[in-house]
């Protein structure tokens, strides 16, 4: 082979070889990226060729998130029934914004791509039936999430309301408000999903975040279940005396904390302190508790837990430092740097209503294959595997929360409900005291028979401004949640 052959050969060589690799790192290498890319039209028009599987909830099946036929190149159109009061579970499907809420984290079995799927797709492929995707069943009751919605809606609240079901975990309704229609962003035109994601993503309030699982507040007095259930835990009988002052000096310094209004508190007991909410009992009760012990029991209702999915992921709650003797007097009631989610807020009063234990939350019951069949049902698992206290604790403390109900107001009161409480006011922001508070309520019922547990907040008090009260605000919402749950009105 003469020189000017060979140096053409070596030239092909070197460019056969720059192919295949070129080749080998878009297939291979940059495969997943590609076809994941939302820019992928090719993927896209796959994806949508196929019929996407349903969001179903847990009573009948009702369909929250479904598909019709469409006559545009893309073959099927996502919808959504009543799409702002289920968009926090939910989340949406778009062509043009990719998916969030339940539409994310459980596209792979929608969409049928999931490998538990596989056997069907294989059939589906040797009788030549179009491929669909698979169902999901969420634990969402009906009735539970239309009455929180509303009553949040109805008021103007901005907030979130969780409820759940204290011995298995599942979580019966989810709110979080203002929300969104995810219908505009599963349109297939392209102008109106621009308008709506502008709308949304703009709008005061941030509908597009789902508070109940991602944002953090301070919980205020609804928080004095930890310090109760840790002082219990470390002895403390609910007859124990403690302060009635209507005001501590935190330790080291020349700050007083006092309790709501300024008042002495009508009780020197632990019951009482937990009736009447009184502030400087509960501070002087951390400070004696100490960092360790209160941080030992919130961990056991789930506070710290940094990788929790329902399966939608969940910001961590948490403590903070309680690096001194004023942060815990602080932290003992639920203010300083301790910040819970709604969820992990409804967790506090499951936990009591389970004797003790926090049951792992979840919002999928089961997988259904396409034509129905269960694939997979999802079991109850315990949050940490430790109590977070004994059934003597938790009977005592449930007592203690009976007779805060009873001394709490608001309205949707109903002695049928047989309610156990605890609610909260929690100051936030840069001028606290000029601000208005955050209003909390955490619940279960029956209290001799728990079937439901409930955390409302309502975020700056509402429509009560200052003077805004967890018993005044929030409380009337979780009546009517606890009710529609028990089957009321």
């Amino acid at each position: 082979m003469n020189t000017p052959l060979r140096k053409v050969g070596m030239v092909m060589l070197a460019m056969l070889t720059l192919l295949l690799a070129n080749t080998t790192y878009v297939q291979v290498v940059r495969g997943d990226d590609y076809a994941s890319d939302s820019r992928n039209s090719r993927v896209l028009y796959e994806e949508y060729s196929r019929e996407r599987g349903k969001i179903v909830s847990n009573e009948a099946g009702q369909v929250l998130a479904g598909v019709e036929p469409s006559n545009d190149n893309f073959n099927f159109l996502r919808t959504y029934r009543n799409g702002p009061m289920y968009a926090p579970v939910t989340g949406y499907y778009s062509i043009m914004y990719g998916a969030g809420g339940l539409e994310n984290a459980e596209d792979a079995f929608l969409n049928g791509s999931d490998p538990r799927l596989f056997v069907r797709r294989l059939s589906d492929m040797v009788t030549g039936r179009d491929p669909r995707g698979g169902n999901v069943r969420l634990t969402i009751q009906p009735a539970v999430q239309e009455a929180a919605y509303r009553a949040m809606t109805e008021n103007g609240y901005t907030g979130s309301v969780v409820a759940m079901n204290p011995k298995n975990g599942d979580i019966l309704g989810m709110v979080s408000t203002p929300s969104y229609d995810p219908n505009r962003l599963a349109s297939h035109n392209g102008d109106e999903q621009q308008q709506a994601w502008k709308e949304y993503s703009e709008a005061e309030g941030n509908p597009m975040m789902n508070r109940a699982v991602r944002e953090t507040y301070p919980p205020g007095s609804t928080f004095k279940i930890v310090t109760t259930a840790a002082a219990l835990e470390d002895g403390m009988e609910p007859d124990a005396s403690v302060t009635p002052d209507s005001e501590v000096t935190l330790p080291h310094t020349n700050t007083q904390l006092e309790n709501y209004g300024g008042a002495t508190c009508p009780g020197s007991t632990l019951k009482d302190a937990l009736k009447y909410s009184c502030n400087t009992a509960f501070a002087e009760i951390a400070g004696d508790l100490g960092a360790a012990k209160l941080r030992a029991t919130a961990e056991n209702f789930g506070i710290g837990q940094d990788d929790l999915q329902v399966p939608l992921s969940v910001v961590p709650s948490s403590l903070g430092e309680l690096e001194s003797e004023a942060a815990l007097y602080q932290s003992g009631i639920g203010q300083r740097d301790v910040r819970l989610t709604p969820l992990q807020d409804a967790l506090l009063a499951a936990t009591v209503a389970n004797d003790g234990m926090a049951m792992k939350p979840k919002l999928v019951k089961s997988r259904l294959a396409p034509d129905l069949s269960t694939i997979e049902d999802i079991g109850e698992e315990e949050l940490t595997g430790e109590p977070a206290m004994s059934d003597e604790s938790a009977e005592a403390l449930t007592q203690m929360m009976i007779q805060s109900e009873e001394n709490t107001g608001g309205g949707g009161k109903d002695s049928d409900l047989k309610i156990a409480s605890k609610t909260g006011t929690a100051e936030h922001g840069s001028d606290p005291k000029n601000i208005p508070p955050h209003a909390w309520y955490t619940a279960f019922a029956p209290h001799d028979d728990p079937k439901i547990a409930v955390a409302v907040i309502v975020e700056s008090g509402g429509n009560r401004g200052l003077a805004a009260t967890g018993g005044t605000v929030a409380a009337e919402i979780a009546r009517a949640t606890i009710s529609a749950g028990l089957g009321g009105g």
